[in-house]
C-alpha cells in the first residue's frame, strides 16, 4: 500500500526457494505455501504484500557455494564461508531496505524459515510488528544435529563429491539423495509415517531383494531422486550447518 504497511517476509524452508505460490513462467506445479498465500488464502494478497526470496548460501538465485567467485571464475565450492542464520537474515534486511520497508508487518516461516522469524525477532525486533514461526525452535538438539551430520557425511562420502569441486562433472547425486532421505525421515513421526504408510508393499508380494518393497522405501528414494534435481550438494552442506550452529538464546546466531 501506499504507506509500505502492509508487508510481509515469508521465509522458506531448507528445501524452498522465493517460488512461495502461484505458478512461474514454465513452472510445472505451484509454489512450496501455495496454499497459504494468495487472495482470499491465510496470507490475502488481496491486502498483504508478500515478499520470498532465496536464501544466502542456496542454489536458486542468492549467492552460495555454486555461485562464481570473482578471484578465481569458478564456482566457489569450499572456498565459500560458513554462514549462519543470522548472516541469511542480514541479507534479507538488506532486500527489506532496498524495497524502502522501514516495518514488516509479518515474518513467517516454517523449519528454517522458522529458525530465521526468530533471528528476525532476536535481532531486529523493531522492524517487524509481528513473527509467526511455525515448526520449528530456537536451537537444535544433539539429535538433530547428528542427523545432519549423517547426511552431511553421506554427501561427502560420495565418490563424485570431489573435495566440493565436482561442478564441472557429475555430482554428487547420490549421496545428496540419502542425505534428503534421511533427512525427510526426521520431518515425519513415527504415527504420521504409520498412518500414511504402514508396512504396505508397494507389489503383489515382498521380492525379498534390496529393493524398495515398502511404500515408504519408495517414497524416500523418490523423493531423494527428485531432491537431486533441483538442489546443489554444497549448499546442502552449507545451510544445514547454519541451521546446526543456530541457537538464539546465547547469541549464536
Amino acid at each position: 500500500n501506499g504507506e509500505k504497511s502492509n508487508a510481509i517476509l515469508v521465509l522458506h524452508a531448507l528445501s524452498g526457494d522465493a517460488h512461495a505460490a502461484g505458478y512461474h513462467r514454465n513452472a510445472k506445479k505451484p509454489g512450496w505455501w501455495d496454499e497459504m498465500v494468495g487472495p482470499g488464502k491465510a496470507f490475502d494478497t488481496d491486502k498483504y504484500f508478500l515478499i520470498c526470496s532465496n536464501v544466502l548460501g542456496g542454489c536458486r538465485g542468492t549467492t552460495g557455494p555454486s555461485s562464481i567467485n570473482p578471484a578465481t571464475h569458478k564456482p566457489f565450492g569450499l572456498e565459500f564461508p560458513i554462514i549462519t542464520i543470522g548472516d541469511i537474515v542480514n541479507v534479507q534486511t538488506h532486500l527489506i531496505d532496498h524495497l524502502g520497508i522501514d516495518k514488516l508487518l509479518a515474518v513467517a516461516g516454517g523449519s528454517m524459515g522458522g529458525m530465521q522469524t526468530v533471528e528476525w525477532f532476536v535481532s531486529h525486533p523493531e522492524r517487524i510488528r509481528a513473527a509467526i514461526p511455525i515448526a520449528t525452535t530456537t536451537k537444535h538438539s544433539p539429535q538433530q544435529i547428528a542427523f545432519n551430520e549423517v547426511g552431511r557425511q553421506a554427501i561427502m562420502a560420495d565418490p563424485h563429491w570431489k573435495d566440493g569441486n565436482y561442478y564441472d562433472g557429475s555430482p554428487p547425486a547420490k549421496g545428496l539423495a540419502v542425505a534428503r532421505m534421511v533427512g525427510h525421515i526426521t520431518y515425519m513421526s513415527d504415527k504420521s509415517m504409520a498412518q500414511k504408510f504402514g508396512r504396505q508393499l508397494k507389489g503383489e508380494k515382498q521380492s525379498f531383494k534390496f529393493t524398495a518393497d515398502f511404500e515408504v522405501e519408495g517414497y524416500l528414494h523418490y523423493r531423494g531422486d527428485d531432491f537431486v534435481k533441483r538442489f546443489d550438494a554444497n549448499s546442502y552442506l552449507y545451510i544445514t550447518k547454519a541451521m546446526d550452529l543456530y541457537d538464539a538464546a546465547r547469541g549464536k546466531h
